[in-house]
């Protein structure tokens, strides 16, 4: 009798302990973004031969020097954009003999191409907007510094190249609404691009 009062209250326990819930922390959560409402202003800085309409809530700022160096060009600048953390660095090169069409656009190439190592998919869009604005853009996927590279130029004398950068360790499933909203102004900016 002993014997089965303690093989019941064995099994008791047992089916008492078989809660199979697992209980696992929660991850940490990402902040929510709040997207400004899309409005543009008109670029017209006179250190620059060119005119576009960036978001309004970014802010220019000109580069005046270079890793410790004053700056190649006075038409550097930045598109800061605060509210993301991000940037949109922007440099100018004058087409010459020492900085020719071929050498500018091969290193655009090369600068996008770097990001092949972490890439997942590297997606090159030609833009021909007439108006002697051609270019390409480079739209990187995966966990890379720099989702979006462009550049525009008229192929005689103008080069403009720009890169999308966040100041945050590269996340691109939590970053990616983000780049797709920055993505939508970088597109804002080419289409209504024009040289002075």
């Amino acid at each position: 009798m002993v014997r089965y009062f303690l093989l019941l209250i064995g099994a008791f326990l047992l089916f008492a302990c078989g809660d199979d819930t697992v209980y696992t922390p929660k991850p940490r959560a990402f902040p929510k973004v709040i997207y400004p409402e899309r409005s543009y202003v008109k670029f017209q800085e006179n250190y620059c031969d060119f005119n576009f309409e960036y978001p309004k809530h970014a802010k220019v700022v000109q580069d005046q020097d270079f890793f410790d160096e004053k700056a190649l060009n006075p038409c550097w600048f930045d598109l800061s954009i605060d509210h993301f953390n991000a940037t949109v660095h922007c440099s100018y090169f004058p087409i010459g003999k020492e900085n020719t069409l071929d050498k500018l656009k091969n290193d655009a190439f090369v600068l996008a191409n770097k990001h092949n190592i972490k890439a997942n998919y590297i997606d090159e869009l030609p833009i021909d907007k007439g108006d002697d604005v051609k270019g390409f853009l480079f739209s990187i996927e995966g966990p890379v510094a720099t989702p979006l590279q462009f550049y525009l130029t008229d192929e005689k004398s103008h080069f403009l190249r720009g890169s999308l950068y966040f100041k945050t360790q590269a996340k691109p499933d939590s970053l990616a609404p983000i780049v797709d909203y920055v993505r939508e102004d970088v597109l804002h900016m080419i289409n209504t691009f024009y040289w002075n």
